[in-house]
Order: C-alpha cells, then sequence, then structure tokens
C-alpha cells in the first residue's frame, strides 16, 4: 500500500493538488470496463424532496457531484490553482470596473447530448429558472445578485448585477447556474425524479431502487466541449449503505475506488499500510462541521445559552477522540487555509471553562440546568458522527450546566425537519460551494440562508456582505470578512466545531486519483483512468 500525501498551496483561499497517484494492481472492478466509485451519500426522492437532482433545487455534496459531471456552466473551477476558467463560455469577464456587468460568450457549436443547440437563451431560461421557482433548499441565494440577465443573438450572456460581486464568476461555476434544456424542464417546476440532461462531460442514467439511487452510471458524452479532458468512457457511482460495506466491497474488487465518507479507522488503517488492497490518497479540504441553533426556539433563543455552549465545548478533545490527525479544530466558519479567515471563536472565548459559561448564564438569569437535545444525521456525514455527539454531549453535562440528550436521523428525514425549524440545536456540515471566504459566510447569514434560520443581522447583510464583495482582491476585503466572523462569535446563531481533510482510496490500477476531489470535495469523475497491471 502507498500512501499519497499532497500538498497543496494557498492562493487566494483556493487550495490546489500538485502530484498525480498512479500505480498498478493485480485486478479492476467486476463491471466491464467501467470505472466504480463507491460512496456513502444517498440520493433519494421523498415527498419533501421529489426533485433531488434538479439544478435549481440540489444543494447538498452528493447531488452535486452527479450534476457537475452532467450539467455544463458557462465557468468551471480549475482543478490546478486560480479562478474559475470558462467551460461552456469560450469568455467572461466583468465589462465595467464596479464588478457589476458581467458579459459571456459560449463556444460554438455547443449541444447538449441530445443534440439540441447549447444558446444564450438557454442559459438565460436555466438561470432565470432558479430564481423564480426558489426552491426551499435555499439554493437560489447563490444567483441573489443577479438583477436581469440579456442575451445578444445566440451566443452572448449578460448579467446586470443588484450589487457589485467580485465572487460572481465562482458562483457561474455552481450547478444552480447550470444550462438546461428548455424541450426537458419546465420553466416553473421542478423536475421529479432522477433524470438529468444537460452538455456537461457525461451523460447520466439511474438505477433506482425504492426510491434511491443504487448505481449511477456517467457515459462519455461525445458532443461535449469544455475545458476539461475526460479520461475514461464509463464510471459508475455506487451508493452504501455504510462505510464497511463499501470497503468489503474494494476488497473484493467489485469497486475501484472509495470516496466520502470513509470512516476514521478506515482512514488509519489504510494509512498503517495493513491494506494491500488499496492506496489511500489524502489531501487538504475546506468540509467543516457546526452546530446550528433555531434561535427563535425557547430553549436557545437566549444569546447567553449559545454563549455558553461555545464557552463549554472543546474542540481539541473532541478532535482527538473522534478523528486525530484527520481533523483539526475550527473557531471560525472560514476555515484557517482560505483568506480572510479569523480566529473569531478563540478570540472572544479562548479555552473553555465552566466557570465562565456558569458566569454568562448567571448573568442572564438562565436557570441551570438548561435542558435541550442536540440532533444530527446518522447517515449522511459517515458513522462517526454519533460519537462526535456523544462527546459533546459528555462536555456539556459534564459541566452541570446543561442536559443535553442527543438524537440522530436518517438525512431523508433530517435535512426537512431542520429546514421547518423542528429543531432546537442540530450537526451539519458545509462542502463549499466555491473556495472563498464569502461562502462560509453568506449562505448561513444572508437573507434566504440555506438553513432556514430566523437569525438576521441587517449590518451583515445590508453593509459586511455587499462590502466585501466589492473588492475582486480577496485580501483586500478581510476587514469586512472578519468584522462578520466576530459577529457571529458574538451572537452564535452557528458554532463551528472542526475543519477535515479529504480522502481517496483506490485500487492501485486507477490513475487520476490526486485530482479526483477538488478541494470543495467535488468529484471530478473525468479525472480517473485505468493503468497497467503489474
Amino acid at each position: 500500500m502507498n500512501r499519497k500525501t499532497l500538498v497543496l498551496p494557498a492562493v487566494a483561499g483556493l487550495l490546489t493538488p500538485v502530484l498525480v497517484a498512479c500505480g498498478g494492481s493485480d485486478s479492476g472492478s467486476k463491471s466491464g470496463d467501467a470505472i466504480v466509485v463507491g460512496t456513502t451519500d444517498r440520493f433519494t426522492a421523498t415527498q419533501d424532496a421529489p426533485a433531488p437532482v434538479d439544478p435549481a433545487y440540489a444543494y447538498d455534496v452528493g447531488t452535486w457531484n452527479i450534476l457537475r459531471q452532467t450539467v455544463q456552466t458557462l465557468m468551471a473551477q480549475p482543478k490546478g490553482e486560480g479562478d474559475p476558467v470558462p467551460d461552456a463560455a469560450e469568455s467572461c469577464s466583468f465589462t465595467d470596473s464596479g464588478s457589476e456587468r458581467y458579459a459571456c460568450k459560449l463556444r460554438d457549436g455547443l449541444k447538449f447530448a441530445n443534440g439540441d443547440a447549447v444558446t444564450a437563451q438557454a442559459v438565460k431560461f436555466s438561470i432565470e429558472r432558479a430564481l423564480r421557482i426558489k426552491a426551499d433548499s435555499g439554493v437560489s441565494a447563490l444567483l441573489n445578485t443577479i438583477d436581469t440577465i440579456e442575451t445578444q443573438g445566440d451566443r452572448e450572456v449578460i448579467f446586470h448585477l443588484k450589487t457589485a460581486d467580485a465572487t460572481f464568476p465562482y458562483k457561474l461555476s455552481t450547478p444552480v447556474a447550470g444550462i438546461i434544456d428548455p424541450q426537458d424542464y419546465e420553466k416553473d417546476k421542478l423536475r421529479d425524479g432522477f433524470d438529468v440532461d444537460g452538455s456537461g462531460p457525461y451523460t447520466f442514467h439511474a438505477d433506482v431502487k425504492g426510491n434511491a439511487i443504487v448505481d449511477a452510471t456517467f457515459t462519455k458524452n461525445p458532443s461535449y466541449k469544455g475545458s476539461v479532458t475526460v479520461n475514461n468512457d464509463k464510471v459508475v457511482l455506487r451508493s452504501f449503505d455504510s462505510a464497511e460495506a463499501m470497503s468489503t466491497a474494494i476488497d473484493k474488487g467489485d469497486i475501484d475506488v472509495m470516496t466520502r465518507t470513509m470512516s476514521p479507522a478506515q482512514i488509519q488503517k489504510l494509512d498503517a499500510g495493513t491494506d494491500k488492497n488499496a492506496d489511500l490518497v489524502d489531501m487538504p479540504g475546506l468540509e467543516i462541521r457546526y452546530l446550528a441553533f433555531n434561535t427563535n426556539a425557547p430553549t436557545v433563543k437566549s444569546k447567553a445559552v449559545r454563549q455558553a455552549m461555545a464557552q463549554l465545548i472543546n474542540r481539541g478533545e473532541l478532535v482527538s477522540k473522534v478523528y486525530g490527525t484527520q481533523a483539526e479544530a475550527l473557531y471560525s466558519l472560514v476555515p484557517a487555509t482560505v483568506t480572510g479567515h479569523s480566529n473569531s471563536f478563540f478570540n472572544k472565548y479562548g479555552n473553555p471553562s465552566a466557570a465562565k459559561a456558569k458566569d454568562l448564564l448567571t448573568k442572564a438569569g438562565i436557570t441551570t440546568p438548561v435542558k435541550l437535545t442536540l440532533h444530527y444525521t446518522t447517515d449522511h456525514y459517515g458513522s462517526a458522527t454519533k460519537q462526535e455527539f456523544e462527546i459533546l454531549q459528555k462536555q456539556l453535562n459534564g459541566s452541570g450546566l446543561f442536559d443535553v440528550s442527543i438524537q440522530g436521523h436518517p438525512w431523508e428525514t433530517f435535512r426537512p425537519a431542520e429546514q421547518k425549524g423542528q429543531y432546537d440545536v442540530y450537526g451539519m456540515g458545509w462542502f463549499p460551494d466555491f473556495p472563498d471566504a464569502d461562502n462560509f459566510l453568506a449562505p448561513f447569514l444572508d437573507k434566504d440562508n440555506f438553513l432556514g434560520s430566523p437569525y438576521s443581522n441587517s449590518t451583515i447583510q445590508r453593509t459586511l456582505i455587499p462590502q466585501s464583495r466589492r473588492e475582486a482582491d480577496r485580501l483586500s476585503a478581510a476587514k469586512s470578512l472578519t468584522a462578520i466572523q466576530d459577529t457571529v462569535a458574538e451572537d452564535v446563531p452557528v458554532l463551528p466545531l472542526w475543519q477535515g481533510k479529504q480522502y481517496v482510496a483506490a485500487r492501485d490500477d486507477i490513475t487520476g486519483t490526486a485530482y479526483a476531489l477538488n478541494s470543495s470535495s467535488t468529484l471530478q469523475l473525468w479525472e480517473l483512468g485505468r493503468g497497467v497491471s503489474g
């Protein structure tokens, strides 16, 4: 077993791989020539979420990983360092000094996989559709700086923005800005089920059992014109009920690659070299975990209760006992490796202290112990989540100031319940839409935030976020970004816990694994190939 550790330099908040993994193996998967990739992500259609892969609705890392392979965007995040690059577009740029007018020209002869032409009108339809539907997932908020969209001929699209937004090119690289065929999608209604049509690197077919995808098959799209090179003809993304079942499959040769989410124990085993069937690639990632609060709920409506929790939680102990070297403590929503990060929570609360927490509660007149329930999802962020919440429970209860219970739920019921405000305190993860500090702040704090949180701060929404977006040089936005993070540490609508690395394990005849994930945990299946045995 060879472990490949990738050193990723930080450039304006963007982390990029610099090494490529390669090797040889005894055997490949048992699915013909297709490269089979395992995941514990679940793709389900439910009454609350009947259109999980519609670009106007999808807003989690799993469904976005499907869309990024199939639905093309004007811009794309590069596999290397730097700003977004044109994909469906031939060129894109701001055409004014105030970052309020953004013009794109489509590649010539671009077609959807079904042969229909990709036109400027299709781009306008797709993005206006997402804004019009305004799905309760909150994904349309990524496009909320758009005022109007203008087309000139079949190839030119001009976006007129409400306010300056230097991050807009990144937003055009996200699946909610994906270009879809108006013949396949209604303009004001989500497309139920698992059908996806686009002009991306692959076409898509879902094998469905019990309203859930079992296998997602991606077949190379011969009509694709864009920024990436596709190194394989077919990839199957296979969903497993557990990390253990996924590990068994790679040992047996039923799959070639394991992605998220492997358990900490599996990663340790691969890292130690005791598993001869797979190689481990680890790289810095931008995934974060945090607690979120329904700030209108009686149990946590008082800021003092939320502050006391921030004062008590020992992130170092939590990370050490559950994740070891696979994660590190986080004291802001913005990861430490992203430009604009500030250790705001540590600056305010310092080391864990029951005495300081008690003082906060006493001054606010809060009767202790404060009784509340922490909710978590059992199947979306990996099997270690339960242990994580058991430690949080022990830390809070050990102070004598809280009486905490914990309760786990499957993602398909957890997410809708959270959005409806049914949980007072709940655990969530965040995989950034793009690697900029704005995307670790605005989705949680701006109007129409994706959590459905009632927390609202007018200074953040009306002044600080717009100020930060005016700065094309993201270092120049640091003052506004720090002020936002300091406000979050004071009000605690969310409580950051840790940021993690990301891992891929592959049988060693699989090439391209170093680029199989980018820093935003986006799958780049086109990078995978099959090498020679030996």
